[in-house]
């Protein structure tokens, strides 16, 4: 029945506690909590802005307790040091030696998050170096650290080279090739509009067309002092190109004493991501500096995950010294001779972008010479995944938790090759451009592999510091979570105290330059930030359970992710029919997982029902190989658009046997070709269903969970774009319930059909939207149902003593609800009045402003009140006395209730405009629940008196409309605002922005009628 699938929502999944441990699998046993109340691990974190261990241990305590009281799981607990340094230097009284990462002063603060979250029931992130945690203090000479290789040229005269070679003692000679050029050309590159944060861009480059068969390596007819004799065929041209490695001493934490007498002189190193020997450098640094002394015992009672950030580490060419012989066990030839072509874009493609190398040499073959720069690519992603495996095997055994990372993208090589080489691996909002086929692309790997969780460094915005609205978050993270993500890691609170060199409103990671600084000194802390918070939390409660299925996987096959992620699928055919989909590389065709049972793809975990190759991939030999077995053993293959191309390695032998294999496989069983759009007209025919079929006017995006452990299976659907109608249909046995993320309540649905074995439910949703349908084990169908509902039923309750309660506003339409026996029931009431907008408000506007010392960087906000009597609900930027001003708006007004002169009502729905920020609702000076930010709405009978009654709607603004004003008078760590945006090229200051309630609030009274 319906009140036995409320009892079991009620206590939903609430699990034994069990401590953390290294099982990354969706089978995992965790703390959950409960779905009104999910448990910490379950919460959003907070990213969280240390900006160096000097700072006030105490006031750190307090922000992370903070963060927990209004709904954050905890925090990650980053030392952020100004970006490593890279943004500015240490302030004027700081003093980075003493108190830089894994110092005494360090230990000491380190211990001190870790107990503020133990006494405040949460969990901690934490990086496993400072800024993005990819090095740490080490001694410059050690082997661990980072590698380069660097390229150097020179064309040979007169067709002999006699003399020392280029760059002798730029490192350890790695090869000296020699090549005929076929043709010179210098291409420019344009430099405009690139941040200088990673250095300056380079304006132009050599591009060299080399003939195939001339590389040859003479490193070892090279002299002691660097010379060397070569003599060439005069009739040709003829370039030599070393090659050299050493350590880079590339630094995520820049500073330096001047001197060496200890490994805290000189900042944090680098250490090598492509071996395990850099894994290596960083354990033995935790196990001597960090973890003594209670840290490691602490970590294991109240850690999370140790975790990486996007690689941002410059080289010339990413390179270890093991390479060549990685690259010859993968490959089977020497890497050597085939240096020149892979000096051009294999440093870091996305920070690197605008100097990716001072040469670019192809070969005179078809394929250019694709095949030996995509060779080097996957050995350079095999080195990479020995240092992943090594980092994460140190904290799963060491410290008994798990690794979280931001693997691979930035670095030259298949981001999907290595996702399921940490417990948790992480995208972000900010790289991915919120993309949802972007997130597909990441979540696809590790859905297969049977990850818990799927992280998202959230919230990142560029020049929206202190002006990201709520309401422009949620998107963001709905749109993630659309793709697959669950759990996300909000960028980022603030440290609140004083600092060095800082105004109020306080220390501002990246000088303003992305969002979000989250502390009390946003007005929305205290005044709607917890119920995006708990909203949040609720969804990655639902979204960490049971297992993610997903109707369909497309084949991905690149040497080199596309840092900006762009959508591969572009037809909409699948997303208009609700087929959800991720991507897969043959790569990940090795794993465990990747099996074919029951014509599925993975069956424990996403059991895809199909597999797509579109015409703008490319098949590797052993991908096509595989993806014959898995036709054969059932699974239906949909070429569409025409044939893929060939994935070009070595000198392109495979290619013939590739394109073979493709037409075999065209011919096969269970293979179907068809034109471009036209996958999901094929998939019909065969007979496939999307786990949630969707028809709509809009752009909806599902997902679907089955959780068979606790007999609730769920799907999420999400409106992207327009307020839309429509329905979902979803196969179920069971009576439908609405899961509401923002109330933590169940209740039955009320309309519904059924048609075969699918429930179909018709869903009218406002732009950004969400709603969450579930199916348990415990409901019944015995109770009745509507399968036709009036519009004019606002809403209804259910209880256990009430059964269902419709509330219903006026109309004079005869239109009947129908139940699902056939019951016909006329609800048309004449007698409620209808609805009626409410106006004449009153605003007291709570100014927040700085202090009259604006050093003063610890205190809140000076406040102050100003009374405005509005007409109408416009922005604060349309009312002259606050255009400037930001704080909390308290918007009040009265409504006589029962209205005079009209007939009865129980009730009314109090509807408001959307919530661009955030909003919360009094009534009688008694607090509303959280109302849905994107169809906000308030059913306002159970706290209505006979009599006037006070309407007080307090809505906090953004803090940016104020700074603005201010600009000229702040500072971060030395640096002032506008000087800083300046140099990083943003000549002006974001506008103001829109704040307050605007709109139109309208009352809709209605009259209770008890469904029999």
């Amino acid at each position: 029945m319906w009140t036995a699938t409320i009892n079991l929502l009620s206590l939903l999944l609430l699990w034994q506690s069990v401590r953390a441990d290294t099982n990354d699998q969706t089978s995992a046993k965790v703390d959950r909590g409960t779905f009104d109340n999910p448990a910490a691990r379950l919460r959003p974190r907070f990213r969280y802005w240390l900006p160096d261990a000097g700072v006030d241990v105490q006031t750190v305590q307090d922000n992370i307790k903070a963060a927990g009281a209004i709904g954050a799981g905890g925090v990650e607990f980053l030392p952020f040091y100004n970006y490593g340094g890279q943004l500015s230097p240490e302030p004027t009284g700081a003093n980075w030696i003493k108190d830089g990462f894994g110092t005494p002063t360090f230990h000491k603060m380190f211990l001190a998050a870790l107990e503020a979250h133990k006494e405040a029931g949460l969990k901690m992130d934490f990086p496993l170096g400072p800024n993005q945690g990819q090095g740490v203090p080490a001694d410059p000479s050690d082997e661990g650290l980072q590698w380069d290789l660097e390229p150097f040229s020179v064309a040979v005269t007169n067709g002999e080279f006699i003399g020392q070679i280029p760059g002798w003692g730029a490192g350890e000679l790695i090869a000296l090739v020699s090549a005929e050029v076929l043709s010179t050309k210098n291409i420019s590159l344009d430099t405009s509009g690139a941040l200088s944060l990673f250095g300056a861009a380079q304006s132009s480059y050599l591009s060299l067309v080399l003939k195939n068969g001339t590389l040859v390596d003479w490193a070892k007819n090279v002299s002691p002092t660097g010379h060397v004799s070569l003599k060439f065929s005069t009739g040709a041209s003829h370039r030599l190109f070393a090659f050299y490695q050493f350590l880079s001493h590339e630094k995520n934490l820049e500073y330096s004493s001047g001197n060496a007498e200890s490994i805290w002189d000189n900042g944090s190193y680098v250490v090598d991501h492509y071996s395990a020997q850099g894994a290596q450098v960083v354990a033995k640094f935790w196990e001597k500096y960090i973890l003594p002394d209670g840290v490691k015992d602490l970590l294991k009672e109240v850690g999370n995950y140790g975790w990486e950030d996007s690689v941002e580490i410059r080289s010339n060419i990413s390179w270890t010294p093991s390479l060549p012989e990685i690259f010859q066990s993968k490959h089977g030839y020497n890497l050597k001779p085939f240096l020149p072509l892979i000096t051009f874009r294999d440093n870091n493609i996305n920070i690197q972008s605008g100097s990716p190398g001072a040469f670019h040499c192809v070969l005179d073959t078809p394929d250019q010479g694709l095949g030996y720069f995509n060779d080097f690519r996957g050995a350079l992603a095999a080195a990479y995944r020995n240092y992943l495996e090594e980092l994460t095997n140190w904290v799963n055994k060491e410290l008994n938790l798990q690794m979280s990372a931001q693997v691979s993208y930035n670095l030259p090589m298949d981001m999907e090759a290595n996702i399921p080489f940490v417990n948790a691996p992480e995208c972000e909002s900010l790289q991915f451009n919120s993309n949802i086929d972007g997130y597909r692309q990441f979540a696809g790997p590790a859905n297969l592999a049977g990850k818990r969780v799927i992280s998202n460094e959230m919230g990142a915005v560029m020049m929206k510091a202190y002006n990201l609205p709520h309401s422009e978050l949620l998107g963001y993270i709905n749109r993630a979570v659309a793709g697959g993500v669950n759990q996300v890691v909000l960028h980022g609170q603030s440290y609140t105290g004083d600092y060095y060199g800082t105004t109020w409103p306080g220390y501002t990671a990246f000088n303003y330059l992305f969002s979000e600084l989250y502390s009390d000194k946003q007005p929305s802390w205290s005044h709607g930030l917890g119920d995006v918070l708990n909203y949040t939390a609720r969804v990655q409660y639902l979204q960490q359970s049971g297992v993610p299925r997903t109707d369909i996987v497309i084949y991905n096959k690149v040497s080199g992710t596309d840092p900006s992620f762009p959508t591969l699928y572009s037809p909409t055919d699948l997303i208009g029919a609700g087929y959800t989909y991720t991507y897969l590389s043959p790569d990940n065709f090795v794993l465990p997982q990747a099996i074919v049972k029951d014509n599925t793809l993975g069956p424990d975990g996403p059991a895809y029902q199909a597999l797509v190759i579109t015409s703008n991939s490319n098949l590797t030999l052993d991908g096509v190989h595989y993806i014959q077995k898995y036709a054969r053993a059932g699974l239906p293959v949909i070429l569409s658009g025409g044939d893929p191309g060939v994935y070009a390695a070595h000198d392109s032998r495979d290619t013939p046997a590739i394109k073979q294999a493709i037409q075999t496989l065209k011919k096969s069983h269970n293979v179907y070709c068809v034109s471009a759009g036209k996958v999901a007209a094929k998939l019909q025919t065969l007979g496939i269903q999307p786990r949630v079929a969707i028809q709509t006017n809009g752009t909806w995006y599902s997902t679907w969970r089955e959780d068979a452990q606790n007999g609730m299976d769920h799907a999420f659907v999400f409106c992207d774009g327009n307020a839309s109608t429509g329905t979902v249909s979803i196969p179920s046995s069971n009576a439908p319930i609405f899961l509401d993320p923002w109330t933590g309540q169940a209740k039955p649905i009320l309309e519904y059909t059924r048609h075969g074995n699918r429930v179909v439910i018709p869903l009218s949703l406002a732009a950004n939207q969400t709603v969450v349908i579930g199916f348990t084990d415990s409901a019944s169908n015995s109770v009745q149902h509507a399968s036709q509902l009036p519009q004019w039923v606002a809403g209804y309750d259910y209880s256990q003593e009430s059964g269902i309660e419709l509330h219903v506003s006026a109309s004079k339409d005869s239109q009947p609800l129908v139940l699902s026996n056939g019951k016909r029931v006329s609800l048309a009431r004449t007698d409620v009045p209808g609805p009626s907008t409410l106006s004449n408000w009153t605003l007291t506007a709570e100014h927040w402003e700085a202090p009259s010392n604006i050093s003063d960087a610890a205190t809140v906000a000076i406040k102050h009140n100003t009374t405005h009597h509005l007409s109408s609900l416009v922005s604060w930027t349309e009312i002259s006395a606050l255009r400037n001003v930001s704080g909390l708006g308290y918007y009040s007004t009265s409504i006589k209730w029962p209205p005079a002169g009209h007939g009865s009502a129980d009730g009314a729905y109090l509807i408001l405009p959307a919530i661009s920020h955030a909003a919360r609702v009094y009534v009688n000076g008694q607090k509303a629940p959280p109302i849905d930010f994107s169809a906000p709405r308030v059913d306002l009978g159970p706290y209505m008196v006979k009599g006037f009654n006070q309407i007080t709607v307090v809505v906090p603004t953004t803090m940016w409309n104020y700074i603005r004003g201010i600009a000229g008078d702040i500072q971060t760590a030395d640096v002032p605002l506008q000087l800083f945006m300046s140099a990083a090229g943003y000549t002006t200051l974001p506008s103001v922005t829109d704040n307050g309630l605007i709109g139109t609030v309208t009352l809709v009274p209605y009259a209770k009628v008890r469904l029999e």
